[in-house]
């Protein structure tokens, strides 16, 4: 009954702000008439309320993942209360264990690897991240993340290789020149850069060896490493707070905030050139509560259209294949090209993704004929024919999530995930294929060790695969490979 209510009152607003879009109201002096205003006396044609709508609606696509990595990276390294803090920013933050159901900052985590973490400021000088030598029969990644979630570069395994090495991290404005014996050097678009290391857990009896090798991984500014004075520091900044209900809000004031410390790329200028119409924009005052109520309107109206293409985009991410989103969603500036509304989806589907070569993640909520999977009301098999697991370099896993919160779920085995270094300790049929379990309740001591705990309701599943084959069998090149994941089937 409360949900009910709630949601009337919600459509009674939206509904009362349409009527007020085209009735009109009293003008106030708010951010939208000021740039109106200044456009007027540099004679440019001010924008109506269909277009701040439509600008709402776009701006809201484009501006997604930097307000959600901002409030991501707001709740790990400056709210200590927040239930999700790591430490002081510019320092390595290491996890001594995998993620669980009380890790909530980041949606449809990877509960597979232990994370060392890292934000650093790249307004003053560049940074030095340094690497051990890593077993080789061990994976790990160093994934940087910029502000705009673009993928910049990658230190590890597939990548750099298992020897140790120091690699430089610069800004878009640094102009210096890399010191000697720096392996590479790698270039955010933001100011800040998230930088995530993956260390891959073979058991809980493997913890100590993990945490041997993150505590030789390094994070330290470049005058550091060269044990040189420090350059001036950059100016103190005033973060605003930020959370999950906040940015609902004030959507519009945190990408303001963000905005100033990404550079603009070639591909951006028409964006931002729209969102300066309506007062939004690095530096700018945008304030929702002070806007008029037509344009409260127009603005709520264009982020609602906005979120609905983004919810859409996302479960038609890449190519369906037996239930199974399979596509690549994460990459650098040149991978998204300006497809803001690919970006904002694989935000939403799992923000801090991996670029396909890294890892694929096929995602699920659906069996094969379409019909959503809910764990109140069926159990379900999935099953792997003889020869025909994941193909990987490294390791394959499955996840579960709660299907409304895409958050790992509390579970009486704290299990969150199935994956290829459990093998030994789970049973196969007898033509050699791999059946796991999918329900909410136990099936059994003799099937427990196949067991993936799922939610009493909707259910989200990730298919992850580290350092997926080039060769084939292989389910690249995403949607068209030859390897394709099986579908799940609604158990007996």
């Amino acid at each position: 009954m409360k949900t009910n209510n709630k949601r009337n009152f919600i459509a009674t607003a939206v509904v009362a702000l349409a009527v007020t879009l085209f009735t009109g109201c009293q003008k106030k002096s708010d951010a939208i008439n000021q740039a109106e205003e200044a456009d007027k006396k540099a004679g440019v044609p001010t924008p109506g309320i269909e277009e701040t709508k439509a600008i709402a609606e776009e701006g809201f696509i484009y501006g997604l993942p930097l307000v959600m990595c901002y409030t991501a990276n707001y709740e790990f390294w400056f709210d200590k209360s927040s239930g999700q803090y790591k430490g002081p920013m510019g320092e390595l933050f290491n996890t001594r264990n995998v993620f669980t159901y009380k890790d909530t900052a980041v949606i449809t985590p990877n509960s597979d690897t232990p994370y060392s973490f890292a934000l650093i400021d790249l307004r003053a000088e560049p940074y030095v991240v340094s690497v051990p030598a890593v077993p080789k029969e061990r994976y790990y990644s160093v994934m940087l993340c910029d502000f705009n979630t673009f993928n910049d570069g990658y230190i590890g395994t597939r990548a750099t290789g298992p020897e140790a090495g120091d690699y430089l991290i610069a800004g878009p404005d640094w102009k210096g020149e890399p010191p000697a014996g720096i392996k590479k050097v790698f270039r955010p678009t933001t100011q800040f850069s998230l930088i995530l290391f993956r260390t891959q857990l073979f058991g809980p009896d493997d913890i100590a060896n993990v945490a041997k090798i993150q505590d030789a991984y390094k994070v330290q500014p470049l005058s550091a490493f060269l044990k040189k004075p420090a350059p001036p520091a950059a100016p103190v900044l005033d973060w605003p707070k930020a959370n999950a209900e906040l940015v609902k809000t004030n959507f519009f004031e945190y990408l303001d905030f963000v905005l100033q410390f990404a550079p603009a790329g070639p591909e951006e200028q028409e964006i931002r050139s729209k969102l300066a119409k309506i007062g939004i924009g690095a530096g700018k005052p945008f304030n929702f509560k002070d806007l008029s109520l037509e344009h409260k309107a127009a603005v709520v109206l264009g982020m609602k259209e906005g979120e609905k293409k983004v919810e859409e985009k996302v479960a038609a991410l890449g190519k369906k294949i037996n239930g199974w989103n399979v596509s690549s969603a994460f990459g650098d500036r040149d991978f998204y090209h300006g497809d803001w509304l690919l970006r904002a989806a694989a935000a939403k589907a799992g923000i801090f993704g991996n670029d396909a070569v890294e890892a694929m993640y096929p995602m699920t909520r659906w069996l094969p004929n379409g019909e959503e999977l809910d764990c109140s009301k069926s159990n379900y098999t999935l099953t792997f024919a003889p020869g025909q697991l994941p193909p990987v370099n490294a390791f394959w896993s499955v996840t579960m999530y709660d299907g409304k919160t895409q958050l790992l779920i509390k579970n009486q085995i704290d299990r969150y995930l199935i994956n290829s270094p459990m093998l030994p300790n789970m049973k196969k049929n007898a033509d050699g294929s791999l059946t796991l379990y999918i329900q909410k309740d136990s099936p059994g001591a003799e099937k427990e060790a196949n067991w993936l705990p799922a939610p009493d309701g909707p259910v989200y599943m990730v298919l992850r695969l580290y350092w997926p084959k080039p060769e084939a069998p292989s389910i690249l090149p995403p949607g068209e490979g030859t390897w394709q994941p099986p579908g799940l089937v609604v158990a007996n």
